[in-house]
């Protein structure tokens, strides 16, 4: 009898496997541009100067400062990275959210409080521990981003976020493309803390930036790291929280007011 030769093993996270996804991502790289990998593009940060973990990107949301009736934080989010809001949708149940306002009452008091909600951006993120590819993976200096080329779209990673942060691409993606922030149908995708400005050293997101524009000064970014910095004195100041604080997550977002 003639010896059986054991099958290939393509489970998640073999060798095999992530042989087969390191030839499919240079393939997609050399489809952009020679030498180009669509990731780059995407951060606008040279290999050079790689993210550093001497820094902490994050975000003070002020709920005491959020305006109900406000969606400023979501139209900017919207312009600058080129997705639809629902309710501008053709098919708001499958829209992306990458942030969303939330309405939160509490049934002893009564009191009402709103809060924007997107990726937290966790020190511990449950979504790169769940994908099978590594296409979530966490950057050096918090930011939580997800690899296109590599994204099998399997959507464990919605799943495992306690937060519903992250949404599925449905559909082909058009007019709303934006040459610094690649989408794809079939991939997963969430805040980013427009890591494209963070990279070209804006220094800032464009949810805080409409926020203050509008005069709510709700959404504070920075580096948390840094002692300087006007988060860190302001989360020195001020009684903050996480949102499922339970979760041991060290999220990158921390609130103020809920």
């Amino acid at each position: 009898m003639s010896e059986m030769k054991p099958m290939s093993d393509n489970t998640p996270g073999s060798p095999e496997r992530r042989r087969f996804i390191g030839v499919a991502t240079a393939a997609a790289g050399l489809a952009l541009a020679p030498g180009v990998m669509l990731i780059e593009v995407a951060h606008g940060r040279p290999e050079d100067q790689a993210a550093s973990a001497a820094v902490r990107w994050g975000m003070l949301v002020d709920a005491t400062k959020c305006v109900a009736d406000c969606n400023e934080c979501v139209s900017a989010c919207s312009t600058e990275n080129g997705w639809t809001p629902v309710a501008e949708s053709k098919h708001p149940r499958q829209a992306p959210q990458w942030i969303r306002k939330l309405e939160l009452q509490d049934p002893l008091t009564q009191l009402e409080t709103n809060l924007p909600m997107m990726c937290q951006h966790c020190g511990e993120p449950p979504c790169v521990d769940v994908c099978p590819t590594g296409a979530s993976f966490k950057r050096a200096d918090g930011i939580v981003l997800v690899n296109r080329h590599t994204c099998i779209g399997c959507r464990y990673c919605m799943m495992a976020c306690p937060y519903k942060a992250r949404s599925l691409v449905h559909e082909p993606l058009n007019d709303t493309q934006k040459p610094d922030v690649p989408r794809g149908i079939g991939c997963v995708e969430a805040c980013t803390f427009c890591v494209q400005k963070v990279d070209r050293g804006d220094g800032n997101t464009a949810c805080a930036e409409a926020c203050t524009k509008a005069g709510h000064n709700a959404i504070l970014f920075g580096d948390m790291n840094d002692p300087e910095s006007e988060i860190s004195k302001r989360l020195r100041e001020l009684p903050t929280k996480q949102v499922r604080a339970d979760l041991n997550l060290n999220t990158g977002i921390r609130h103020h007011g809920i």
